[in-house]
């Protein structure tokens, strides 16, 4: 019986997987569904095309849940101001469908942005269509495009998620530097570190 239900559970944990791991959008992509509206914390739509600024587009897979975004919300308030004083667009996503009826609904994003002073857009991204359009899975992470809306980094905002005073490496910061002095980023990958995306089903 064992040795029948052990190949059966492999291929179910597989076939999970394969529901709730998207495939990475590559570095070099256009921006996807770039003209796509979505709704604000403001009640106003605004497509990622509208969002974007004279040096490009910073997007962000983020919720009001996950234990890493709390942790890390003055990073990410901190990267995100910088990313708007660069001329760069920001826009700031919540993909947790399957929390949308309680600690991720639209009213909690709105208090959410209100108590953390959010001063960028924070939309609603309806059944994940734009989280399996980017293969962003975890909260946070981060897509950063160019003025031409082509990828130039994803991943995590630095290299220690875990302790803001043990960060040696800025990962998005130097990006985003590089990206405006039209330079090729350095490190143009890096492993974002969360909660997995909330998908429905």
């Amino acid at each position: 019986m064992k040795k029948v239900m052990l190949p059966a559970l492999i291929a179910l944990t597989v076939t999970l997987v394969s529901f709730t791991l998207a495939d990475s959008l590559p570095i070099g992509s256009a921006l996807p569904k770039a003209d796509k509206k979505l709704k604000d914390v403001s009640g106003k739509e605004i497509s990622m095309k509208e969002a974007k600024q004279q040096n490009g587009l910073l997007v962000m897979f983020s919720c009001n849940t996950c234990p890493f975004v709390v942790k890390n919300q003055d990073r990410t308030k901190e990267i995100c101001a910088y990313a708007q004083s660069k001329n760069i667009g920001v826009v700031v996503l919540n993909s947790n469908e399957a929390y949308r009826g309680s600690a991720d609904s639209y009213e909690e994003m709105k208090n959410y942005a209100g108590e953390q002073g959010y001063k960028w857009n924070y939309v609603v991204d309806t059944d994940s269509e734009m989280a399996n359009a980017f293969g962003a899975n975890r909260t946070p992470e981060v897509y950063l495009f160019n003025k031409d809306l082509k990828l130039v980094y994803h991943g995590a905002i630095d290299n220690n998620p875990s302790d803001a005073n043990n960060v040696t490496r800025k990962h998005l910061q130097i990006a985003i530097d590089e990206t405006v002095e039209g330079k090729a980023v350095s490190t143009s990958e890096t492993k974002s570190v969360g909660c997995g995306i909330k998908r429905k089903g």
